[in-house]
Formats: structure tokens, sequence, C-alpha cells
């Protein structure tokens, strides 16, 4: 058995079945793949996929627990390398961060700025995408953080620790019609055109449900998944925005004016996502606390640990 087999198993079942995509995807040819993938079936005596003459169809029952262990075998040996890295690289090597659009654009700009003078020699890779999306890179290991406020915690293979708290926003052009209107209400709201964020995105679930449990229907005309795509379009005088409070800034947003709904939406929490399993180096352990200075080295071990992970992670 080799570990180049298992990364072979793990890629065709990543890539739906598709031996073709997974031998791009790892810069060898199909016929190898297929190969040793039936060399690796014969040693442990299990078919893992279903075939149809030359196509694969189906995982079987076993094969799907040989690609859970081949999964894991993968990530220990990933773990092994970075703990080599720990100790010869020092401050230097790469952070994957998958983040979304709202987090990286308004949040992560003054962390990435302190971090970067702190580690120069480390690579930043910032991946930004779907809530979705983000626990999923994480999940896959092509991000070693994730960072958003929906989804994370649906990923059965993350462990969340939750980072900040915050609220929505109501931006109106200056002059608008709500803003002389206090207290704003849900059913005022319901007034006029809305624009926010698309359906996964930034707390757009509690904004949801505001509206269900006061029983009006929003009148939502545009979604997008930037908070300045709908500030845009808010002052071309297509609707009320509702945003993420941290989105609006008075001095950039000078055509604009923002009006607190914290009494009106759930309050929100962005979370930070690891693998459960995840090996941590000191500049992630850094790069978390600059985050949320309260998710401590202590904290964020003592949580993995809890959960089932390596609770020696990074020592």
């Amino acid at each position: 058995m080799k570990l180049q087999q298992l990364r072979y198993l793990v890629e065709v079942a990543k890539r739906g079945l598709n031996v073709s995509d997974a031998a791009a995807a790892l810069h060898t040819s199909q016929p190898g793949i297929s190969k040793q993938i039936k060399l690796l079936e014969d040693e442990l005596g299990v078919v893992v996929f279903e075939r149809n003459g030359k196509r694969l169809t189906g995982v079987t029952e076993p094969g799907q627990r040989v690609l859970d262990y081949a999964q894991r075998v993968l990530r220990e040996t990933q773990n092994l390398k970075r703990v080599g890295e720990e100790y010869a690289a020092g401050d230097s090597g790469t952070l994957a961060v998958a983040t979304t659009h709202t987090q990286a654009r308004y949040v992560l700009p003054a962390v990435v700025k302190q971090f970067v003078e702190r580690y120069p020699k480390v690579r930043l890779q910032l991946h930004q995408g779907s809530p979705t999306q983000v626990a999923d890179w994480v999940a896959g290991g092509e991000a070693s953080l994730g960072i958003a406020t929906e989804a994370l915690d649906l990923q059965g293979q993350l462990v969340t620790l939750p980072c900040y708290q915050w609220s929505h926003m109501v931006v109106a052009p200056k002059g608008h019609p709500i803003l002389a209107r206090s207290p704003v209400t849900v059913a005022m709201l319901a007034d006029y055109p809305l624009i926010t964020y698309d359906a996964t995105f930034t707390g757009r679930s509690h904004i949801n449900r505001a509206f269900e449990r006061a029983r009006v229907a929003p009148n939502v005309v545009l979604t997008a998944i930037d908070a300045d795509v709908i500030k845009t379009y808010v002052e071309l005088g297509l609707g009320l925005g509702i945003i993420a409070e941290m989105a609006f800034d008075p001095l950039r947003d000078a055509g604009l004016q923002a009006v607190a709904v914290g009494h009106l939406f759930e309050s929100n929490v962005t979370r930070l996502g690891v693998r459960h399993d995840a090996y941590l180096r000191q500049f992630e352990f850094d790069f978390i606390e600059l985050l949320a200075p309260r998710l401590t080295r202590k904290t964020v071990l003592a949580t993995l640990a809890g959960a089932g992970g390596e609770g020696d992670a990074g020592l």
C-alpha cells in the first residue's frame, strides 16, 4: 500500500468518480490511476468503486470505509509535514484563510496588516467564496482557517469558535423618508423596495426570520453577496439596503445614511472554523488571536481537544 494510491483513491472520489479529471488534477495519466486503484483493491481484498465496464459508477459500502480511512491517513500525513515545518521552517510557510467578501473587505484588512508585519516570511492566501464554499475548503484541506457567519457550524468535520457579534443596519440615500421615522419597524421596511444579501450570506437567515415573525413579506428587489454592490444600488435610489454594520463607513459612504436596526433582527455571530484534527502552527494561532483576542492558543487547543481533535496540536 502506498500513499500515492490513497491520493488517487481520494481524488477520484472528490472528482465525482471522473478518473480523467482526477488525472488532470494530479498531473498524471488516467490509465496509471486506474491501475493503481485496482492494485490497491486487490491488496485490500475490497472493491472500492462500482463499475460499469471501464466507467466508475459508485462507491461500495466497504469502499466508503476505505475512503474515510484514506482521507484520515492523508490528513495525518499533512499534519506530520506541518510538525516538521513548525520546527524546521520557523516563522515561514503558507497560511490559507477562506472567508466571505464581507469579512475580507471590512474585518480582515487590519488583521492582515498586523499579521504581515509580524510574519513577513509567511505567504498569506485569502480564498473568498460563499459560506458553504468556505466550510468545504476548510473541510477539504484547501484552507487552514475559515471565517464566516453562516454555514460553518453545519459542516460536521469542523470545530467552530465564536469570533465576534454584530448587527445589521439599514442604509438609505440622504433625505429618504425612512430616516425621519423612529423607531423603524419591520412593517415600515416592508413598505419599501429592499436590497440585501443573497440567501446564504451574512446573516440573511436572521433577516428572513424577522419578516416571518412580523407576518409581512419583504419586497426584495435585488440581492448580492457584496455589501459594496448593495450600497451602490441604494445610492441609485433602487431601494433601502440591509447590510452588516461593519460594512458601513460614514466617510466612504458619504451619500448614504445608516439606521441601527439591532432591535429588529437577531444579532449575528461570525465564527472561526478549523478541522477537528488540524495541526495548527504558531503563526496560525497568532492570526486567530489577532482576529479574536479572546481566542488564545490555550482556548483553541482546549476546544479542539474537547471535540476529539489533536489536543497537543501545535505544541
